[in-house]
C-alpha cells in the first residue's frame, strides 16, 4: 500500500487523446465547408445557416438552434454585422468569446457545445463565437442535504452557476479551475477545483492523471467519472464524497481537497475523503459545539446500531441466550415459540420488506411515497406479527435498524451499511458471536487497507493522529481548530491562529 504523496517509480506516461486534433482543415470554398458541416452533423434539421456579407465577402453564420442563445446571436453577431459592413471582425462582434481557428474538427466540437461559427468565402479561417445557451433553475436547497441553520441554496445542473456560487464564497485568486472533456462521444464537461496554495501538487497531478486516463464513449454525470477513478472499485464503501451544498464544497476546498463538478448534474465530488467525513454535516458547525458534538456522536452510534443490531439479535437467539437477563429470556422465548422460521429467515424477510418499502417510497411521487412508507410499514408489520411469521422482538429490531440507517447523512454510506449487514447476519446465524467477530475483523482489515486517492480511509484513527481527532468523533469550538486535517496533505497545515481576540472585562 503506497501513498501518492510518497516517492514512486517513474512510469511511462499513458497516451491521451487531445481535444481539437487538427485532422481536417477549413477549406477556402464556402460551399465545401457548408457541405462538410452538413455531412458531419448528419444534415440535422435544427442546424441553422444564415447568409451574411462582410468586407465584400460572402459568408455564413452556422449554429445549432436548441443549444444557442438566440438573443446573444442577434445582439452580438447579426445586428453588429448589419450595422458595420467593413472593418476588423474582432472589433465589430461584441461577444465575450471570439477566436479564429483552421481546424474543422474544432468547428464541429464548438457547434455541438452551442457556439456559433462564422465562415467566409476565399478564407481558410473560421471564427468561433461564444453563444452557448444556459438553462437555469432556482438555487433551491437540496432535498437530501437539508439543514436547520445555514445557507439554504444548492448546486444546480449549470456548471457556470455552480462556479459562481463557489467563487462568491471564496474570493481568493488561488482558487484554480481546470476544465476537461470526458467521453469520446458525449464530450461531457468536467471542472476540477482546488486552492493552489493549499492542495498538494502530487494530489492535483494524480487526479488529473486519472481523469485523462478515462476511456469510454459515455459520461453522463460525475458518478460515471468516479467509477473510473476510485482506488478500489470492488469495495462497497464509497471512496469519494458527493454533495449538492456549495458551503460544504467550500469547506472541503479550504482543507486542501479537490472538488469535481460536471455539466448537467448538481452533484459535486470531493476527494480525498475518510470514513468520518461521511458523518459530518454543515449543521455541526452552525450549532453550538456541544450540541454539534452530541449529534455527531449520535450519528456514529447509529452506524454501529444499523450495522450490528440484527446480527447480535440472531446470534443471541440462536447461540447465546445466556447473555440476557432471565426475565428477558422468558419474554423473548414466548414471542418466538410460535414462529415456524429460524431467526435468519425472519430477519431476511423483514429487511427485504423494508428495502421494498424504501424503494417504493423513492420511486413514487412524494405525496404518495410518504403515504406508502407509513401505511405499508404499519399494515405489513401488524399483519406479519398476527400471522405468526415474525416475532414482535424481531419487528422492533428491524425498525430500530432502519431508523438508524436513515440517520447517516450520506446516501452512499447508508447503502453500504445496508448491504454489509446481510453477510454479518449470515455469519451470526452460522457461528454466533464468533462469526460476528470474524466478520468484523475482515471488514476492519479491508477498511484499514482501503485508500481514497492515497489517503488512509480510517484516518485519523488509523494511522492515529491525535490532533485531527478534534473534529472527528466530536467537534471542539471553532477557535480551537487551528490546524487543517492531515489526511489530504495540504501544503499549509497551520491556519491563521484562531482567537476570540478579546477578554472579559473583570472590572465591569
Amino acid at each position: 500500500m503506497r501513498s501518492i504523496f510518497r516517492g514512486r517509480k517513474k512510469r511511462k506516461s499513458e497516451p491521451t487523446t487531445k481535444v481539437g486534433d487538427t485532422t481536417t482543415r477549413v477549406s477556402s470554398s464556402l460551399q465545401e465547408n457548408i457541405d462538410n458541416i452538413n455531412e458531419k452533423l448528419c444534415r440535422s434539421q435544427d442546424l441553422v445557416f444564415r447568409s451574411i456579407e462582410f468586407n465584400g465577402k460572402k459568408g455564413v453564420l452556422v449554429f445549432i438552434e436548441p443549444l444557442t442563445d438566440q438573443n446573444q446571436v442577434l445582439k452580438a453577431i447579426i445586428q453588429p454585422l448589419l450595422k458595420v459592413r467593413e472593418g476588423k471582425l474582432e472589433e465589430v462582434i461584441i461577444a465575450n468569446y471570439l477566436r479564429q481557428t483552421e481546424s474543422f474538427d474544432e468547428i464541429i466540437e464548438h457547434l455541438v457545445r452551442g457556439d456559433s461559427i462564422l465562415l467566409f468565402s476565399r478564407s481558410e479561417q473560421a471564427f468561433i463565437v461564444g453563444t452557448e445557451a444556459t438553462e437555469k433553475r432556482n438555487l433551491t436547497e437540496p432535498d437530501n442535504e437539508a439543514v436547520v441553520r445555514g445557507p439554504h441554496d444548492g448546486l444546480v445542473e449549470n456548471i457556470k452557476v455552480n462556479l459562481y456560487n463557489i467563487r462568491h464564497r471564496i474570493q481568493n485568486p488561488n482558487l484554480t479551475v481546470k476544465f476537461f472533456r470526458v467521453g469520446a462521444e458525449t464530450r461531457s464537461k468536467l471542472a476540477m477545483l482546488y486552492i493552489r496554495n493549499l492542495a498538494h501538487p502530487d494530489l492535483v497531478k494524480e487526479v488529473e492523471k486519472r481523469i485523462n486516463a478515462i476511456r469510454t464513449d459515455t459520461i453522463m454525470s460525475p458518478g460515471f467519472v468516479t467509477e473510473f477513478m476510485e482506488d478500489c472499485p470492488a469495495s462497497p464503501f464509497p471512496q469519494v464524497l458527493y454533495t449538492e451544498r456549495p458551503d460544504r464544497v467550500v469547506s472541503n476546498l479550504m482543507e486542501g481537497r479537490i472538488v469535481m463538478l460536471g455539466e448537467g448534474d448538481p452533484t459535486a465530488v470531493v476527494v480525498p475523503v475518510t470514513l468520518f467525513a461521511f458523518y459530518q454535516t454543515p449543521d455541526d458547525y452552525h450549532s453550538r459545539w456541544m450540541i454539534g458534538s452530541f449529534v455527531r456522536f449520535v450519528r456514529l452510534m447509529s452506524f454501529l446500531i444499523a450495522f450490528l443490531l440484527p446480527s447480535l439479535y440472531i446470534a443471541i437467539v440462536e447461540f447465546h441466550p445466556e447473555v440476557l437477563p432471565i426475565s428477558l429470556i422468558y419474554s423473548l422465548k414466548s414471542s418466538i415459540d410460535t414462529i415456524p422460521f429460524p431467526a435468519i429467515i425472519e430477519a431476511l424477510l423483514m429487511e427485504l420488506t423494508i428495502e421494498l418499502i424504501r424503494e417504493a417510497g423513492i420511486r413514487l411521487p412524494s405525496r404518495v411515497g410518504q403515504t406508502i412508507g407509513i401505511v405499508g410499514g404499519l399494515v405489513i408489520g401488524d399483519a406479519v406479527v398476527r400471522a405468526g411469521l415474525v416475532s414482535n422482538t424481531m419487528l422492533i429490531v428491524v425498525a430500530i435498524t432502519a431508523i438508524s440507517s436513515f440517520v447517516v447523512p450520506s446516501h452512499e454510506l447508508s447503502t453500504a451499511i445496508r448491504v454489509m449487514r446481510f453477510p454479518l447476519m449470515v455469519a451470526a446465524f452460522s457461528f454466533g458471536f464468533f462469526g460476528i467477530v470474524v466478520g468484523l475483523i475482515i471488514i476492519f482489515m479491508h477498511l484499514v487497507k482501503l485508500e481514497s486517492f492515497g489517503t488512509p480511509y480510517l484516518a485519523p484513527f488509523a494511522p492515529l493522529r491525535v490532533k485531527d481527532l478534534k473534529d472527528t468523533f466530536i467537534r471542539l469550538p471553532i477557535w480551537k481548530l487551528n490546524q487543517r486535517p492531515h489526511d489530504p496533505h495540504p501544503q499549509r497545515m497551520k491556519q491563521e491562529e484562531p482567537s476570540r481576540g478579546w477578554k472579559k472585562d473583570e472590572d465591569s
